[in-house]
């Protein structure tokens, strides 16, 4: 042991001595004291890890080239003679080097450079004595020509630049000779216990060979690696970081171009001053690795050529102490030298190239988190009201887009690698095989452009695939969205035929993208084949005889060699193409401008527009459906386009604006979180808000009161709880300025009037905020300061009520008509919804079961983090998706591999045996020369030639066919499996839908779909190729070197242990990246879909922040992947290393004993390829693994039972005209939505006649719209079909997300074999409008499927239903009139139109019976009031059941029942009920007057 306590002041000996001897020091969780400086202030460091000293790396690099540098001198004295003093010393300072960089390790991680004094001075001592020695060998004449001179030269070099390493190291730390040391503090990163990814801190061997990484992967086999146990990366790779690299570069840029508008700055520009060191980095790497791989061919060549023969002594005689001084090249003619040196360039080779691989994944990472977020928060509304983008495109955006992006870094190297690799192995072919070399060559040339065509028209197809997925995606999403709509009309089958449709063009895509992967799999599997064929048939022709063996392997090395930038060529050109896609989205500037708006067309949607907002004051917007006041608000806030004028904010510090809007809008996160949204938690204001919008009372339902998380998009609660959570929002943020878009749709009266009280007049008010109300109720006008009143896009008058009473007595009077129903006294009480709480108890109760189902069926999309679970690999799942390709293609795809690669090595066989110098082929050659019927013998044009040609053209059919077999497997599998999901997913039962979150059931569509489209293929053909190349190449060692199978043993057992803990750390790291991304991916949609509100409130900081910190979150999980895979390829890159060295030893051991010098040739080449393969057997295995947990989440979802249709009727049995009367019988009806819920209906008996008008109405939660649900039969449960009259006609509110299951006794549904038949039957109109979403205007316009779908009825009807809906001169105004497009959701209309084109398509089916499910809910009175007329004379003689919020509505009805708690109350006429004042049907109308 050395004496480590040499002047040390520290403590802490103890601890530096248990330090001493470990070359690599392993991140682990132990507090050490140890001294800065030589101070002995104690710092804790939760790493063992260490503070470089100055030189660090250029110390290792020395030490490593003098172990080197050591090795040949005592190769070159084993070799010269037995003489001990030769290569003794030699051996001794390769042992003193060792121990000097162990020593040096160890002092560095203590950080003690006092003891550095130890090495300083055993290098001056080292540089004298050899700078002796080298003047005594000039002064003997040994030169430059001779071997030992050379060494000792290099000897001296390397000890003076180690020397001087310590003396910079005593200038910078002045440890010694210096009255002051510089006091040195570790490293930020390293002070934080959470920063886990060390490979920045690390020393140059741990960071080569990602030693750092070894706790973590194989701790992984016993306890799952875990998001905490990676911890935070460095702060130089956070996104932040890089981020504001990123703009620092494009800023630079601007301010360099002068301003100048005309040469805008570049993106690629700013990303090369930003990250273009790590990448320059990267690309010396990449030279190094391969001018280093160039060593494997030559050693090939000269060990094949020099077996069997003594070197040639050439120099001068023997000068000095009875000794031969040797030249370089005898060295370099012994075979065993040789081997060691083709080991040593394999290992420094496959070094370089992993170096280059992670530096350009940690730079493509570091892009990745500076790109994207920005250019989102950019993204204007009228991008997405346009159906521009939807929000499909921008999750595909950062969970595809900006991973090629990042790969495209990672291949960017290869770009100008490539040339070089090409040029220099032509040149060495050239030099080996003459002018044939040139003619091979010339193949690959040829064939290039045909390689980069197919590169490109993959690309051109990748492209096409991703817009027809975007287009499929797009319209499942609709689906999904809309499905209790398809279900209640049975449209299920239409719209899953739309999507088929849609599937079939991405299908086509799909089969030209596996054609085009096809073809350039074969390419780059034939093009070697057809090189090595034409060059030496070729060198038969010119050369008239055979290349030697050692030629002819060193050129199939070679040519080797070349596949790889043949191959990345392709794959570079693709890869740039989709990050050249990436860059160029779309972008429309946010602008605040006013005057005349648009929504992305040259036509005005407002037109001037010249209004005044008074400070502090409330300003009322009101006017007709579709006459632009939500589209007001947004001009203002800077949302729409601008073709002239501006706005002005008079606020200069105006940081944001309170903004709830039409369509709410909330977080997946607590409901204190929705309404705080990151501003200071106030209890007191809080309160107040909470009160202020009626929330208390459903808070308190909640499992977590405030704190429970209201889930995607909240979907758990209903639209009214929905809507005043918003405005709660709108109202506790301390703002000036206040929008209110249409706050009161989606509340009853009571609640209405309790908001404007309380919230509006009251705690806006009293702040003196200025508020901008958009409302259809009238009534509140009265309380209005200054009121806008809109139409047909522009302002139709403002000011006050009283100014437009005086100035417009035509417009007073006609509100007045319309104000007559206004509150004489608002009520205190507020009855709060009990239906709306229920709907809370199922949605938490269905989720809480969800949960539980998940877990026990372990299901992949658990969103709690999980603890991971330990797999072996997956070979069930495999045996699926290759059964769902057809067993024919399976067989076809074996058979074929197998054929191949038999041929592949009978090809390399038959060149071995060819090019042995004992080979006879006399007797050939004559009856060659028979067939050829030539009088001239061409012994060199014989029968292994024609054999050679044959099996060369068998190997290249083979090769077409095996790419072809693999790629059209992928594919079919791909159609069955997506096939039988949407069949699966669309006729899933109603409840499905309920306890599944819609982002789930859309990962199924987009990113396990997209995998099994497009990643399993290409991965298996990969797997099965790599995994034959390396088995028949240590068939083909076996079999030349049986020897090389006692080594084969220890090498098995090390692969399958690296592979073994690989594979487990791989998964855990992929599932942990795949769990990081989908928080990025869902903030990203709901930061998409509230950027109105976002950046109203001025908050893009606080969500870009969190956006950071979950990129961060995913780059780290991404990161410790990427070196997992570098430590995976390392090892194996090794092993391959160490086959080779095994291989060339055993062949040289056994060319004693006669084996031919050309299966030397032909084991070596093998031994090659293994190096080349290895790795990628296990990567592709691990991937596999991972790509396949897709097959199995689908195969998942392919278990759910379908909705029962089954039955005895079928839809041709039943009725054209049915229902003929549409009386409605309900006998002793009960439901409840859980087995452990109370029911929610009890015992309801109702018999309504044909043709009668009936309104149902009670209480938020009294059971209105259960009823409609139980009606409609949206669940399984199974009755007598003799309890219901095929007369009956029912409808379904989708304001509530319900799952429900009936109790018993129940005595009316529809049975389960009449649901799918009799449901096209049924209309109804709803209180959530949905529209659908459609692009190509001719074949999938409004009137075919926003009205009929089904294409049955004429022009002329969908005319009269939409005159009917008040919408008819809307459409006329449309570009296209019935044609015109509706995009996602049905954005390009306002909500209330929308409402009405729901009417309009319940109006096109002309049923006997029609429900109106709140269907007036976003109307103005005067639209209501029209569309009541115009409902009771189109549907005189049918039965309608309204069921309503607004009791004025059914006033005039035959029949009025009023529910309360799940009984009816109440059932008669209006007139009667009205007699009785005490009646809860009177209380109702007073309130509603």
């Amino acid at each position: 042991s050395l004496p480590l306590g040499w002047g040390s002041e520290s403590s802490n000996a103890g601890a530096v001595r248990a330090l001493m001897f470990r070359s690599t020091i392993t991140p682990g969780s132990t507090s050490l004291p140890l001294g800065w400086g030589s101070q002995s202030s104690k710092v804790q460091i939760h790493h063992n890890t260490w503070l470089h000293f100055p030189g660090h790396n250029l110390r290792w690099i020395l030490t490593f080239t003098l172990l080197f540098v050591h090795v040949c001198e005592i190769a070159e004295g084993i070799m010269d003679t037995n003489h001990l003093h030769l290569f003794m010393p030699a051996f001794m300072g390769f042992i003193a080097a060792t121990t000097s960089v162990v020593y040096y390790h160890n002092i560095e991680t203590s950080n003690f450079p006092k003891l550095l004094l130890a090495l300083f001075i055993y290098w001056v001592l080292a540089f004298i004595t050899k700078s002796i020695k080298l003047w005594k060998f000039a002064e003997y004449g040994v030169g430059v020509l001779h071997l030992r001179f050379c060494i000792t030269a290099l000897l001296v070099v390397l000890y003076g630049l180690l020397m001087a390493v310590e003396i910079n190291v005593i200038r910078v730390r002045r440890y010694v000779f210096f009255a002051n040391p510089q006091k040195v503090k570790p490293p930020e990163d390293l002070q934080d216990l959470g920063v886990r990814f060390l490979q920045p801190f690390v020393n140059l061997l741990s960071k080569a060979t990602y030693w750092w990484m070894n706790p973590l992967i194989i701790g992984a086999h016993k306890r799952p690696i875990e998001l905490k146990k990676i911890g935070k990366l460095p702060i130089a790779m956070r996104a932040l970081t890089n981020y504001l690299k990123l703009k620092d570069a494009y800023e630079d840029q601007r301010v360099s171009g002068g301003g100048s508008d005309r040469k805008a700055p570049s993106i690629w520009r700013s990303m090369y001053r930003a990250f273009g060191r790590p990448i320059l980095l990267s690309s010396t790497f990449r030279y190094l690795a391969d001018l280093l791989g160039f060593a494997g061919p030559l050693c090939i060549y000269g060990i094949v050529e020099h077996l069997n023969k003594k070197p040639v002594k050439e120099g001068s005689p023997i000068t000095l102490l009875l000794v031969y001084f040797m030249s370089s090249n005898e060295l370099l003619q012994n075979t065993s030298v040789l081997a060691v040196l083709l080991f040593l360039a394999l290992v420094l080779q496959r070094t370089f190239l992993q170096a280059s691989y992670y530096v350009t994944i940690e730079t493509g990472i570091n892009l990745r988190g500076a790109m994207i977020y920005n250019k989102i928060l950019r993204l204007s509304t009228s991008n997405m009201s346009m159906g521009e983008m939807t929000l499909g495109q921008i999750n595909n955006l950062v969970a595809i887009e900006t991973n090629q992006l990042m790969w495209f870094l990672f291949l960017c190297p290869n770009l100008w690698a490539m040339p070089v690799q090409i040029v220099m192995g032509v040149i060495l072919l050239y030099y080996l095989l003459g002018t044939s070399a040139l003619i091979g060559a010339s193949v690959i040339v040829l064939l290039a452009p045909v390689q980069y065509l197919i590169a490109t028209k993959l690309a051109d197809t990748q492209k096409s695939t991703l817009d027809q997925s975007t287009e499929r995606l797009k319209k499942t999403t609709e689906i999904l969205k809309g499905i209790k709509l398809l279900k209640l009309y049975a449209w299920e089958n239409i719209f899953c035929d739309s999507v088929e449709d849609t599937r079939g063009k991405e299908l086509t895509s799909l089969r030209t993208f596996a054609l085009y992967t096809s073809m350039s799999i074969f390419m780059n599997a034939a093009i070697p084949i057809a090189a090595v064929l034409v060059t030496f048939v070729s060198h038969a022709l010119i050369n008239k005889s055979k290349p030697s063996s050692s030629e002819a392997f060193a050129a199939l090395a070679l040519f080797h060699i070349l596949v790889t930038p043949l191959f990345l060529l392709s794959t570079v050109v693709r890869f740039a193409v989709k990050a050249m896609v990436s860059l160029l989205i779309p972008l429309f500037p946010v602008q605040v401008n006013s005057g005349f708006f648009t929504w992305g067309s040259n036509l005005s949607t407002l037109s001037d527009i010249n209004i005044c907002i008074p400070t502090g004051q409330l300003t009322m917007i009101v006017g007709q459906v579709g006459c632009g006041k939500s589209s007001l608000l947004l001009a203002m806030l800077g949302e729409m386009q601008t073709l002239s004028g501006k706005v002005y904010w008079s606020n200069k510090n105006r940081y944001s604006v309170g903004y709830a809007t039409q369509k709410s809008w909330l977080l997946n996160a607590t409901v204190e979180d929705n309404i705080t949204f990151g501003s200071p938690f106030n209890k007191q204001r809080y309160k107040t808000v909470i009160d202020a919008c009626s929330l208390q009372p459903d808070v308190d339902l909640l499992p977590f009161g405030d704190q429970t998380e209201i889930g995607e998009r909240g979907i758990n609660l209903s639209g009214g709880q929905r809507q005043r959570i918003c405005v709660a929002r709108a109202l506790y943020q301390n703002t000036n300025i206040v929008f209110l878009d249409d706050p009161f749709s989606a509340l009853d009266i009571h609640l209405s009037d309790h908001l404007m009280q309380e919230g509006i007049l009251k705690f806006l008010q009293d702040d003196k905020r200025t508020v901008v109300l958009v409302t259809h109720k009238l009534q509140y006008l009265i309380h209005a300061d200054w009121i806008i009143a809109m139409k047909d896009g522009s302002v139709l008058r403002e000011g006050t009520l009283k100014d437009i009473q005086t100035h417009d007595v035509e417009l007073y009077e006609h509100w007045k008509t319309l104000m007559n129903r206004q509150d004489q006294e608002l009520e205190k009480l507020i009855v709060k919804t009990a239906l709306e709480r229920k709907t809370l108890r199922r949605a938490f109760y269905s989720r809480e079961a969800k949960n539980q189902e998940e877990e026990e069926e372990e299901d992949d999309d658990n969103m709690s983090t999980t603890t991971s679970r330990r797999s072996k690999i997956p070979w069930r799942v495999c045996w699926q998706y290759l059964s769902s390709g057809g067993f024919l293609m399976v067989f076809l795809m074996v058979f074929s591999k197998l054929l191949k690669h038999s041929v592949m090595v009978a090809i390399d066989y038959w060149l071995a045996e060819w090019t042995a110098k004992d080979f006879v082929n006399a007797s050939a050659a004559a009856v060659f020369s028979n067939w050829t019927n030539s009088a001239v013998r061409y012994e060199h044009l014989s029968l292994p030639v024609l054999m050679f040609i044959i099996l060369c053209g068998a190997g290249i059919a083979l090769c077409l066919i095996t790419s072809l077999t693999v790629e059209f497997l992928g594919l079919s599998a791909a159609t069955n499996l997506h096939h039988n999901l949407l069949n699966k997913i669309i006729h899933a039962p109603i409840r499905f839908f309920d306890v599944t979150p819609l982002g789930q059931i859309l990962n199924r569509f987009s990113a396990d779909t997209n995998i099994i489209d497009q990643h399993i293929p290409p991965t298996l053909e990969s797997l099965t190729r790599s995994t034959l190349l390396c088995l028949s190449a240590i068939g083909v060692i076996a079999f030349v070197t049986p020897s090389f199978l006692i080594a084969l043993i220890p090498l098995a057992v090390s692969f399958y242990f690296i592979q073994k803990y690989f594979r487990v750390a791989s998964k855990d790291l992929q599932d942990l990246d795949d769990s990081t991304q989908l928080p990025l991916l869902c903030h990203f949609s709901e930061t998409a879909e509230g950027l109105t509100t976002i950046r109203a409130f001025r908050h893009e900081s606080r969500f870009k922040q969190k956006m950071l910190e979950l990129t961060d979150t995913n780059n780290t999980a991404y990161l410790f992947l990427s070196a997992a895979n570098r430590w995976l390829e390392v090892r194996t890159d090794y092993l391959g290393a160490v086959i080779v060295l095994t291989a060339a030893v055993a062949s040289i051991w056994s060319s004693g004993k006669n084996l031919p010098s050309s299966m030397v040739g032909l084991g070596l080449t093998y031994a090659l390829t293994v190096t080349n393969y290895l790795n990628w057997v296990v990567r592709n295995l691990a991937d596999l693994e991972v790509q396949m947990a897709a097959v199995k989440k689908v195969n998942s979802f392919l278990s759910t039972e379908s909705e029962n249709y089954e039955g005895s009727m079928d839809t041709s049995q039943v009725p054209e005209d049915w229902p003929q009367h549409g009386e409605i019988k309900i006998q002793d009806l009960c439901v409840r939505y859980d087995p452990l819920l109370k029911p929610v209906l009890k015992h309801v008996n109702v018999y309504i006649n044909p043709g009668q008008k009936v309104g149902i109405c009670g209480r938020t939660g009294s059971g209105k719209s259960s009823l409609s649900l139980a009606f409609f039969n949206m669940v399984d449960v199974g009755f007598s079909l003799s309890s219901l009259p095929l007369s009956l006609s029912l409808s379904l509110s989708l304001s509530l997300s319900l799952s429900l299951s009936l109790s018993v006794p129940l005595c009316l549904s529809l049975c389960p074999s009449l649901r799918r038949s009799l449901r096209p039957s049924l209309s109804l109109s709803l209180s959530v409008p949905l529209s659908v979403a459609l692009s190509v205007p001719l074949s999938l316009s409004l009137s075919l499927f926003n009205l009929d779908p089904e294409r049955t009825c004429t022009d002329d009807r969908l005319w009269e239903a939409l005159e009917i809906a008040q919408l008819k001169n809307m459409v006329k105004a449309l570009t296209g009139g019935l044609d015109a497009v509706v995009t996602e959701g049905g954005e390009n209309f306002s909500v209330g139109q929308r409402q009405l084109f729901c009417l309009a398509r319940a109006f096109v089916r002309k049923s006997s019976i029609l429900i109106m499910d709140e269907a007036t809910a976003s109307i103005d009175m005067a639209t209501e009031n029209v569309l009541q007329k115009v409902v009771m004379t189109a549907f005189a003689d049918r039965t309608v059941v309204t069921i309503a919020h607004r009791v004025h509505t059914i006033l005039e009805a035959d029949l009025v029942i009023v529910m309360k708690r799940g009984n009816i109350l109440e059932i008669d006429k209006p007139e009667t009920l009205l007699e009785n004042e005490d009646g809860m049907f009177a209380s109702f109308v007073r309130a509603d007057m």
